[in-house]
């Protein structure tokens, strides 16, 4: 019996990943639209190669209202010397790119996350396409994986970078020690509410290591989360021996995601006042935060209390929630993964 091989991704690459030196350039999707009959999105990417050495993709915007990834990796596509690569860089700064623009979570498009839609279609939706070249193009000629996140518009994170828990233990430490080159204030074990779809669990299922962060969010960048992004860059193409020198690692606290009860959700609609703020150590029972009904005065406000003892480690940012949104996420303090 015959099986039909993939379609062709329609995504077009205007540099040449086997090509040495630094080259600037686009990944050209053709999206006809009214304004456009024959248009296209133009995801900008960088190349940057030299030597002999392993290769590094860097993402960023994977969600298009994350910033902290596109400030570090539109300057590292600009500023970094291919005299001091070995190997090769790939920097997609915003790898979703109608959100980006947009600065939206999702693409004005077809509202697609991407981040849920790996490993993509060649012919399904203009999301799905970028997640079907990301995954039969891109992911497969990389050793090192560095997706960007933060909490976006709607959450604010402690600054970490992270791995997942993986069957493959030998590929798990190799992740953790990626981590730990990363040198975010906080480096967390991971627990994903919903793996499925995510460029995460694509890149494991290959085999590489991959890292992501959560470094603030909020719906903006700070220069503080910046610069951890932009550190944690080289000390992570330091760490695959892409560029030369040992990373600038700095003292992290390790934390763990050990459960589901790390996650607290909104059954009420209203105002939602904190009363512990990031970082800040919580009990189980006691409270994290209360939210207040706002159609009339005198109403008691619905306290929502710690299933677990550990850290404020993300909440919700807009003062008004919605029943179902993330209120909140607790992790516990921990030593180095396997130690």
């Amino acid at each position: 019996m015959l099986t039909a091989l993939p379609r062709p991704s329609p995504i077009t690459p205007s540099v040449d990943f086997s090509a040495k030196g630094v080259q600037h350039g686009h990944l050209r999707l053709p999206y006809s639209r009214d304004d456009s009959a024959w248009g296209s999105v133009m995801i900008p990417i960088c190349v940057i190669a030299n030597g002999q050495g392993p290769t590094a993709l860097l993402t960023g915007a994977n969600h298009g209202d994350e910033y902290e990834g596109p400030a570090a990796l539109f300057e590292l596509a600009q500023t970094l010397d291919p005299a001091e690569v070995n190997g090769r860089v790939i920097i997609v700064p915003a790898l979703n790119y109608p959100a980006f623009r947009a600065g939206t979570r999702t693409s004005p498009i077809d509202r697609g996350n991407l981040n849920r839609s790996f490993p993509g279609r060649p012919d399904g939706s203009v999301t799905e396409k970028i997640a079907d070249y990301v995954t039969r193009y891109l992911a497969p000629l990389a050793d090192f994986v560095l997706d960007f996140h933060s909490g976006g518009k709607t959450l604010d994170f402690l600054p970490y970078a992270a791995a997942h828990e993986l069957p493959d233990k030998y590929q798990e430490a190799r992740c953790f020690d990626a981590v730990a080159a990363f040198a975010a204030p906080y480096a967390m074990k991971m627990l994903e509410i919903d793996a499925v779809g995510m460029l995460d669990t694509t890149v494991e299922d290959m085999g590489k290591v991959f890292v992501t962060t959560e470094l603030g969010g909020a719906g903006t960048a700070s220069a503080a989360s910046i610069q951890i992004a932009r550190k944690g860059s080289i000390n992570l193409l330091r760490h695959a021996g892409i560029l030369h020198g040992a990373p600038d690692v700095q003292p992290t606290q390790w934390l763990d995601m050990p459960s589901d009860d790390c996650f607290a959700f909104a059954e009420d609609d209203g105002l939602v006042a904190f009363v512990r703020d990031l970082g800040e150590p919580v009990k189980a029972g006691e409270t994290i935060a209360r939210i207040y009904p706002v159609g009339k005065t005198g109403l008691t406000p619905v306290d929502y209390r710690a299933a677990m003892d550990g850290v404020l480690a993300a909440r919700h940012v807009p003062g008004l929630i919605k029943a179902g949104d993330c209120l909140s996420v607790i992790a516990t303090i921990t030593g180095e993964p396997g130690r």
